[in-house]
């Protein structure tokens, strides 16, 4: 059962903080993807995360559906059926949920995991996220608190975010906040404490440091992992070592690997990969396309090729490249060869 438990899930996470590495948390938008990113992190001997976010949940349910809900339901299960033929533990998590889609989507996921405990099933997904960013943090962590409780009762870990993330992605864009909103504040972070560790239950933190959504030339983004420092210091001077969150790095295009591994140092265990993989895997297919043009369409009296045309020929090349996307991720943030699965 490589899909985790919520205790496993929660070992994971401690051991990454514990070892100063993280763990990719992977974007995916089909079963093609989804597959890719199992391979990816079986091929590195790396336990990992999967998440879909509202636009991938829409997608995945076909032009004529259209349903978040529905689509992220069905990749889900299609993750919990396939992990099981893998040696590394796998975390479904959904990502970057918006105030105004918490009840016409994290809510209904929430529920469905409660349907499925009654009757004695696992959580269909181990976390969520509600990125409240875009609200005063007041307001952000009224919404948080309310989630926060729903989660506790069901085993599930809640993401939260202050600072906004700059760039734009999953038709979210940040690209006009001022400069000062992407970074994230001590007082936020302690802010953040205060309102949710009253509640119980484990939660993970988005801070912001500069990150910006989107691919960059490398060095053209300008983080400030120090922030996260400062956050942390913060926190632990005011409550104790207990205080010391569970970080999130969105964003991490066109990051440097040594701000990368300096933010692990800080407290980031997991960091999310979408729009680098997403590149991997159409990249695969532009090239057959390439490779192969004369023999995809039919031309006048010559027919196309079949074993050319066949889209699991370059579905299989694009999720092949994915995964190798996925493996380096895991390489570069430190987790290959340290699952925790045995047979």
């Amino acid at each position: 059962m490589p899909v985790v438990t919520p205790d496993k899930y929660v070992e994971m996470l401690e051991k990454a903080q514990a070892g100063n590495y993280a763990f990719p948390a992977i974007n995916v938008t089909s079963t093609e993807t989804a597959n890719a990113a199992l391979k990816g992190f079986a091929d590195a001997k790396s336990d990992g995360i999967i998440q879909l976010s509202t636009g991938a949940g829409e997608f995945a349910s076909g032009l004529n559906v259209k349903n978040l809900v529905v689509g992220s339901i069905s990749v889900a299960e299609h993750i919990h059926r396939m992990a099981e033929y893998y040696d590394v533990w796998i975390a479904l998590h959904t990502d970057h949920c918006q105030p105004k889609k918490v009840d016409s989507f994290l809510k209904p996921l929430i529920q469905e995991t409660a349907r499925r405990r009654k009757a004695g099933l696992p959580n269909l997904f181990h976390s969520h996220m509600y990125d409240g960013s875009e609200l005063p943090l007041d307001d952000n962590m009224k919404i948080a608190k309310e989630l926060m409780k729903l989660c506790k009762e069901n085993d599930i870990i809640l993401e939260v975010e202050t600072g906004v993330v700059g760039g734009e992605e999953d038709g979210i864009d940040h690209s006009d906040h001022p400069a000062e909103k992407l970074y994230t504040t001590p007082e936020d972070m302690v802010g953040v404490y205060e309102a949710l560790h009253p509640i119980g239950g484990r939660y993970m933190l988005a801070a912001t440091f500069g990150n910006v959504h989107g691919i960059y030339k490398p060095g053209n983004v300008k983080l400030r992992p120090k922030i996260l420092k400062e956050g942390q210091d913060a926190v632990v001077a005011k409550y104790g070592k207990e205080a010391y969150f569970w970080l999130v790095f969105h964003g991490g295009s066109g990051s440097e690997l040594s701000d990368i591994h300096e933010t692990l140092e800080y407290g980031v265990i997991k960091m999310n990969v979408d729009t680098d993989t997403q590149y991997h895997f159409t990249e695969a297919i532009v090239k057959h396309v390439d490779e192969n043009r004369k023999e995809l369409t039919h031309d006048g009296d010559e027919v196309a090729n079949k074993k050319k045309f066949d889209p699991r020929v370059y579905l299989k090349l694009a999720e092949a490249n994915m995964a190798k996307r996925v493996t380096q991720a895991c390489n570069d943030l430190k987790s290959t060869g340290k699952t925790l699965f045995k047979r």
